[in-house]
């Protein structure tokens, strides 16, 4: 993968309405993060840590639980978070929020940070 535009995976890679684990550095650090393509398409990252104890939400490397209401679930204490945003609506951490991680798309390929600014 060519890490020179910090791309992280391809868009159709994540399902509409899924969710995927993927490694990428941040501030030369490997970290774990969710990534989500809502129903619309858009592409939302968190990292991949409960706010509630600091463990990893995945049950297993990249097998999340989700709600019958579609919020994703932490596999430990059982916290629930929205997907829009990242925040925590039922369980030990309501009220807090998933750490978002900036991406963006360009060309088909989810990349890390902000969109870039275009000149108008």
């Amino acid at each position: 993968m060519d890490t020179a535009h910090n791309a992280l995976l391809r868009v159709e890679s994540v399902a509409l309405d899924g969710l995927h684990e993927i490694e990428a550095v941040l501030d030369g650090d490997a970290e774990s993060l969710i990534v989500h393509r809502d129903a619309a398409g858009q592409v939302h990252a968190w990292l991949n840590v409960c706010p509630h104890a600091g463990r990893r939400l995945d049950w297993a490397p990249g097998e999340f639980l989700r709600s019958k209401e579609g919020l994703l679930v932490c596999a430990v204490h059982g916290a629930s978070f929205e997907l829009a945003g990242g925040e925590c609506v039922a369980g030990p951490c309501r009220g807090e929020r998933l750490r978002e991680i900036a991406v963006h798309c360009v060309d088909g390929e989810v990349r890390l940070g902000a969109a870039p600014e275009t000149a108008s």
